[in-house]
């Protein structure tokens, strides 16, 4: 019997979902292709299309960090894309140090659809005078650049609206739910319409906020893929968004229809205001679940030994069969149970623990306790039990 994927196990969440969202059409935002990134991920553009297809997704692709330039890796993705039958739209990625105009110019020439900006990996900020000439470009050319803005890196959310006053044209994202400056930046954005966000992280928490305060019509579904999967993030951000009260016509242009729009020079959709907080409500049995497990995820995103966090959230799932909590407990059980068996299967090929993202969307659904459930896939009990730490 060959061995489970996280996209297997996590499957029943996912079908779950399209069942009430039928017609979703998903255009990933955030995905890279490439062998050499020194941070130890690897993906291939056969690798990407197959995990694409799990949810028959599109995504916008572009290069891995290469640490000896970019232009060969373009022309890559290009052709990857070209051969993909319409799967994959490139975007590429540049180096403000290293002629970053002429690159984007060639690139653009050559059908891509979009530019993906770095400052972590390429060391450089937003107001560098060597990005001036990317943003310009944009603008110009209307075409949606995409930018890390997670961790790693030192604010840079004054700087993007600077960029978005001075070329009003750009559509700027910011990746990774822009929380280096998510705190603050919601408040700006009725006077920059043209700067938008992704959903590829893993904490609910941020996810949550990002939908309660930013218009749906600025939030991209995105997996970062090979670092999330495409159907692992689209149950992350449609859980989340559920919860803050998406409708299903938002919920479909978060999942690809604004990014449609934005790729193939389009006029944006409106999707309406800031869901706001109406629909976040915390209960005290689950945030205890979710503390235990945020704790996991950390130590799994990072490769460590999480067994006593884990074991911790498996009892505070033991709230009583009769319970109000009691569905979303049995869920949380059954995803801890398939991550044991796929991390029983041995290594992960990455730099992660083996079954991370079904840690990162059990504890999801402890946040989303409003949006439906799969009948859970295997008997599990959340009775007072002797499970040991």
């Amino acid at each position: 019997m060959p061995a489970a994927s996280v996209d297997d196990l996590l499957r029943p969440w996912w079908e779950r979902l399209e069942d009430d969202l039928p017609g979703l059409a998903p255009f990933d935002a955030h995905t890279h292709v490439g062998q050499n990134d020194p941070d130890g991920f690897r993906s291939s553009a056969g690798e990407l299309t197959a995990s694409l297809a799990e949810i028959d997704a599109r995504a916008a692709v572009f290069p891995m960090h290469e640490p000896d330039g970019y232009s060969a890796a373009n022309d890559r993705v290009l052709l990857e894309a070209e051969a993909s039958g319409g799967r994959l739209v490139p975007f590429c990625r540049l180096d403000p140090h290293a002629e970053p105009v002429r690159e984007a110019e060639r690139c653009l020439a050559a059908g891509a659809r979009g530019i993906k900006l770095h400052p972590r990996a390429e060391r450089f900020g937003l107001a560098d005078r060597d990005a001036g000439g990317i943003f310009a470009l944009a603008a110009e050319r209307q075409v949606p650049v995409l930018v890390h803005a997670g961790r790693g890196i030192p604010a840079l959310g004054r700087d993007a609206l600077t960029i978005c006053e001075r070329h009003p044209g750009v559509r700027l994202i910011l990746a990774h739910a822009g929380i280096s400056d998510l705190g603050w930046i919601w408040r700006r954005l009725d006077d920059h319409p043209h700067l938008y966000f992704d959903t590829a992280w893993w904490s609910a928490a941020d996810l949550l906020a990002l939908f309660a305060l930013v218009p749906p019509g600025r939030i991209l579904w995105a997996s970062d893929a090979p670092y999330g999967t495409p159907l692992e993030a689209a149950v992350m951000t449609l859980r989340c968004g559920l919860q803050a009260g998406l409708r299903p016509e938002q919920a479909a242009g978060v999942l690809g229809g604004q990014m449609e729009r934005l790729t193939s020079g389009g006029e944006p959709l409106a999707l309406g205001p800031p869901l706001g907080t109406g629909r976040m409500r915390v209960d005290v049995l689950l945030q205890r679940v979710e503390a235990f497990l945020v704790v996991a995820v950390n130590r799994l995103l990072h490769g460590e030994e999480a067994a006593e966090p884990l074991a911790l959230a498996r009892l505070a799932c033991e709230v009583g069969e009769e319970a109000p909590q009691a569905a979303v407990c049995r869920s949380v059980l059954a995803l801890l149970d398939r991550r044991e068996r796929l991390a029983a299967q041995g290594e992960s090929g990455t730099p992660q623990a083996p079954g991370v993202h079904l840690a990162v969307i059990a504890a999801a659904v402890t946040r989303t306790p409003d949006v439906p459930l799969p009948d859970c896939p295997e008997p599990v009990e959340v009775g007072a039990r002797s499970a040991q730490l």
